[in-house]
């Protein structure tokens, strides 16, 4: 480790030389997220630079942020604006798994090179290079990263904990990445390797000339449990290890830059950081530089999946699925818009499944028009099997539409339906024609065990998505709100939900970054009031009007505004005693990220991912990554406060910045019920203020985490779910389990 927060577990972004993560815990200058975030973006940008060349273009980013490196790298601007959010949420994934590393095998040898053990060490190097390799040729890209940011702690703590620069070595050990090499010249067991450092703290000679003089490879033991080590061996070193304290004391631990090792310190992160490129490119040429960028989070758009029923009465709705399919591919395909990857799944009764996933538009084309409605008879169907399976097929933040014209009978679904929805933050949209088969259901005797329509909208709701009943003559209206979502950049301005309806007015802020600004309004007998800025007002009814033009199908409004909006404080009332929601979207590279975090105490302490959800009436802490048009000083974060679905409670949290983009906020409840993140900035750019919110609610827990750093199922909880998704990633979410 390179200080003694190798384990901070989140996005320290480097850019130009520079490094910054969370606040180093007792000092140090260099740590895992440091080093693997300068050889990252290094790589990142050589292949971003090769492959603007190959297509002869010029690589020239205006700036040296993040926003501006993904900006250069997909294509000039002429094609459109593109976020780095996804390229943020890699590189988070990657750090998350490195950190936790210090958390999950704190007194595992192998995992940090201590105690000698160099052929496990090496092990779970190699394995792990190998298992990033075939999760990158399936198209596995989750999976890949996490394992990248565990194999690279392990392979940056050799040079901390190991001789190897003492040894006067400057380059990488090349045989830790190579299976096929033999690790040579290892002190034995019995060989004794430091001399005692009489203080009991660290020397900067305590290593045997012997030792240095033969070129054996050692290592420094750990006990955070036990003093005990073999006899004349050295120590990790520290606090935390108790075979410091025994003879030969002290310990050669590069981990953090002190006066007894300055320049041995320097050395290690040097070849450290040469040793993380070298695995880096590794795996670039094993992958290809196209395929190396998604895999880095590199994209233009997101995921589009598409979940679609095929029994006998959806013949037209398949036929309007595939419409839009061709649609979209035809028109976003070589733009910034075009989705990174599509999936399918079809659902029948009693079957489901299975789940087709591609990159190439042609394939899904292919797949896509082999649907066939048959079958199904006059029972509901299967649509919650069908978007579990997609959910938990398909990555992190995707945009998910469901096609169906039935309820589903497997209703004992939908809590896990909304607990994978929050862990993943995905957005699901149902597209509803027909009666809701409910005269079918009473019919069949089914009323406890299907689903209504009122189901689809719960989940809707919950995802940030829409639920929108048309008649199968209208469904062609109604699926432009799919077009509008598979676009890069798209980002949630408001949100909100009223169930039962009520009179009320919503404000909210449009800044001038902003474009295709549309409002969707779902609900029944409800009437609206759209007011801009400086008073000018349109009503529902107003197909085309000043602000804008309304389009109005089944129970959806969907109002595009004028490309000549106005910025600043925006208004809509709202009137209707019967359930509506309301959802303002638009396309900008002003964006964040969240996660909910929690501190771990160890002999590298930090901060990782809560397991689950934030416990009832208790502090929380979240970290919070902000992206602007040109990096961290093009922006800045007035506040950040979680928000009540019912909008009655409003909770403010104190903000601390950890510099480029990153905030940790802590808020002293979590208020009851479903709540989303709501951050309010000013965009230096422009001058203009911003606000952005989460789509996903999310809600408070009730029960404890229990965490085990068993390396098969790291984790184990009372009234948790886990599984191996299709990328082969461990995962796990909370659920009411029924006794």
């Amino acid at each position: 480790m390179m200080s003694p927060v190798l384990g901070v577990s989140f996005l320290a972004l480097v850019l130009s030389g520079g490094a910054w993560a969370f606040a180093p815990i007792g000092g140090g200058a260099s740590t895992h997220v440091s080093i693997t975030g300068v050889a990252v973006l290094q790589k990142v940008t050589d292949v971003c630079r090769a492959i603007a060349e190959t297509e002869g273009r010029d690589f020239t980013p205006t700036g040296n942020s993040a926003e501006e490196l993904v900006q250069a790298c997909l294509g000039p601007k002429a094609t459109g604006e593109v976020s780095a959010a996804k390229f943020k949420s890699a590189l988070n994934e990657i750090y998350v798994q490195n950190g936790q590393v210090d958390r999950d095998f704190v007194n595992s040898p192998a995992h940090h090179f201590n105690s000698e053990a160099f052929s496990e060490g090496r092990r779970l190097i190699t394995d792990g290079v190998a298992s990033i390799k075939a999760n990158i040729r399936k198209e596995n890209f989750q999976a890949a990263r996490e394992t990248l940011g565990r194999v690279l702690h392990t392979l940056q703590d050799f040079y901390s904990h190991s001789n190897w620069v003492e040894l006067g070595y400057t380059e990488p050990y090349a045989n830790l990445i190579r299976p096929d090499l033999p690790l040579e010249n290892l002190a034995d067991v019995s060989t004794p390797t430091c001399s005692d450092c009489a203080n009991g703290g660290f020397c900067s000679n305590s290593i045997l000339p012997n030792i240095l003089n033969e070129k054996k490879l050692t290592s420094g033991y750990m006990g955070i449990f036990s003093a005990a080590k073999p006899k004349g061996k050295c120590s990790h070193g520290g606090a935390a290890d108790l075979t410091s304290s025994e003879v030969p004391r002290g310990g050669i631990s590069k981990d953090e830059r002190r006066s007894d090792n300055m320049a041995l310190h320097t050395a290690a992160v040097t070849v450290a950081t040469t040793a993380t490129l070298q695995l880096l490119d590794d795996i670039r040429g094993a992958a290809g530089d196209n395929d190396y960028l998604r895999f880095m989070g590199i994209a233009r758009s997101s995921v589009v999946a598409f979940v679609i029923d095929t029994t006998g009465s959806m013949k037209d709705d398949i036929l309007e699925a595939k419409r839009v399919v061709n649609e979209i591919i035809d028109s976003k395909k070589g733009t910034q818009d075009e989705p990174s990857q599509y999936i399918l799944v079809p659902f029948n009764d009693p079957a489901f499944g299975p789940l087709i996933r591609t990159s190439n538009p042609d394939v899904m084309k292919r797949e896509i028009a082999k649907l066939k409605a048959d079958g199904g008879g006059d029972l509901p169907e299967m649509c919650l099997s069908g978007l579990q399976l997609a959910l938990t097929g398909a990555p992190a933040s995707s945009h998910i539409y469901v096609f169906t014209d039935a309820v589903a009978k497997d209703i004992a679904l939908k809590d896990t339906i909304v607990a994978l929805i929050r862990s993943t933050k995905s957005t699901v949209s149902f597209f509803m024609t027909g009666d809701g088969a409910g005269a079918r259901r009473r019919r069949r005797g089914l009323e406890s065990r299907a689903a209504t329509f009122e189901t689809y909208k719960d989940l809707a709701v919950a995802s940030g998505g829409q639920a929108i009943g048309v008649t199968k003559e209208n469904l062609p209206q109604a699926t432009d709100i799919i077009i509008d979502s598979s676009t890069s950049a798209l980002v949630t301005v408001l949100q909100r939900a009223r169930n039962p309806g009520k009179a009320e007015t919503f404000s909210f802020l449009l800044d001038e970054s902003l474009n295709n600004i549309t409002i969707y309004i779902t609900g029944k007998a409800l009437t609206f009031t759209l007011k801009n800025p400086s008073g000018v007002t349109q009503k529902q009814n107003e197909a085309n009007g000043k602000l804008g033009t309304v389009q109005t199908v089944g129970n959806l409004y969907r109002v595009r505004l004028a490309s000549n909006k106005q910025t600043g404080l925006w208004e809509i009332s709202m009137n209707s005693n019967q359930p509506y929601t309301l959802k303002v979207t638009g396309q900008s590279t002003i964006a964040f990220i969240y996660d909910f975090v929690e501190t771990f105490e160890g002999p590298h302490p930090g901060y990782a991912l809560i397991s689950g959800r934030p416990k009832a009436g208790m502090p929380a802490m979240l970290f919070v990554s902000v992206l602007g048009r040109k990096g961290p000083a093009s922006f800045k974060v007035a506040d950040v406060a979680l928000v009540t679905a019912s909008g009655s409670v409003v909770v403010g949290g104190a903000l601390e910045d950890m510099g480029n983009g990153d905030f940790l906020v802590t808020v002293t409840k979590v208020p009851a019920g479903e709540f989303v993140v709501l951050l309010n900035g000013t965009d230096v750019v422009s001058s203009t203020m911003f606000q952005r919110q989460s789509t996903t609610q999310m809600s408070i827990s009730k029960v404890t985490i229990k965490v085990s750093d068993d390396d098969t199922l790291p984790v184990y909880i009372e009234k948790r779910l886990s599984f191996v998704n299709h990328e082969g990633a461990y995962i796990a979410y909370w659920d009411r389990v029924r006794k």
